[in-house]
């Protein structure tokens, strides 16, 4: 799936591309997403300039002005497939390209979602008050976010501190990948209670959901499976991660055998010498 590092290298691939560009046409190939699309996206669209593309958690924000759209806001989600590219008018889609935005000066962004469990759905009102955005977190690489919230959001929490990073009411966007990462990075047994962690130790979670995000993000995502960022270009963090789809290989760091478990049902690798 792809998570908060590919939802933004995606968003500063297409962004030079579509940014201050007229919406001409638009084509739906495939109406049953998660969401089904709206079925008046076309005459809304068509006519509107594209302002400038922002990202809330895994959300892709993408403002638009004139048109039959003053004020509004394409909400877009990759789901667990989908991926955005830039492609030239003429390009044939494959099997898959559900949705096409043709933009004046001879580009489409084009998406692409084998399994339709993402989504383009059209926000008139503020995106803050969409109850998708309204609950969520702070970002991971804002100011907001802390081991001090780490801290005082875990006391009296049993639920194991993976799930607890990946809480989006926590924090927005430190998905499975990030979270067995930075919690290798910590020394924190994924297992532990969140309850049971120190204020020192949450500061060094945090620090290292940062390093490891901004990291991810600069090397352009992680490929897995068929993700590609908005270039259609395949990320490169792969080949750092530490833990996560290790098990039964040495550890990175002492070389002892990294374990699997399953926490909130979702795959863990962690190395039992190094976290604890």
């Amino acid at each position: 799936m792809p998570e908060l590092p590919e939802v933004e290298t995606t968003r500063r691939g297409i962004a030079p591309h579509i940014e201050g560009r007229e919406i001409s046409e638009v084509i739906v190939r495939e109406t049953r997403l998660r969401v089904p699309v709206p079925n008046d996206l076309g005459e809304r669209l068509v006519g509107a300039r594209i302002g400038e593309l922002s990202r809330r958690a895994k959300y892709l924000l993408v403002p638009l002005s004139g048109g039959d759209a003053p004020g509004g806001t394409l909400l877009w989600h990759l789901g667990m497939s989908g991926s955005l590219r830039i492609v030239r008018v003429g390009e044939l889609p494959r099997k898959h390209d559900h949705v096409d935005l043709v933009l004046d000066g001879g580009a489409i962004l084009r998406y692409h979602d084998p399994r339709r469990f993402g989504f383009v759905d059209w926000l008139v009102d503020s995106p803050e008050r969409d109850p998708r955005l309204a609950r969520l977190g702070p970002e991971p690489l804002s100011d907001a976010f802390d081991g001090e919230r780490l801290f005082a959001l875990s006391r009296g929490r049993r639920v194991a501190v993976k799930p607890f990073l990946m809480d989006n009411a926590v924090v927005v966007g430190v998905g499975n990948i990030y979270a067995s990462e930075a919690l290798f990075m910590a020394g924190i047994d994924p297992r532990r209670a969140a309850g049971r962690i120190s204020r020192e130790r949450f500061d060094r979670l945090a620090a290292a959901a940062r390093e490891v995000l901004a990291a991810a993000i600069t090397q352009g995502g992680t490929t897995l499976r068929d993700f590609v960022g908005g270039t259609g270009e395949p990320g490169y963090f792969k080949q750092r991660l530490n833990v996560y789809g290790r098990h039964g290989q040495p550890c990175r760091r002492c070389g002892a055998e990294l374990r699997l478990v399953t926490l909130g049902q979702r795959a863990s690798v962690y190395c039992p010498h190094c976290q604890t």
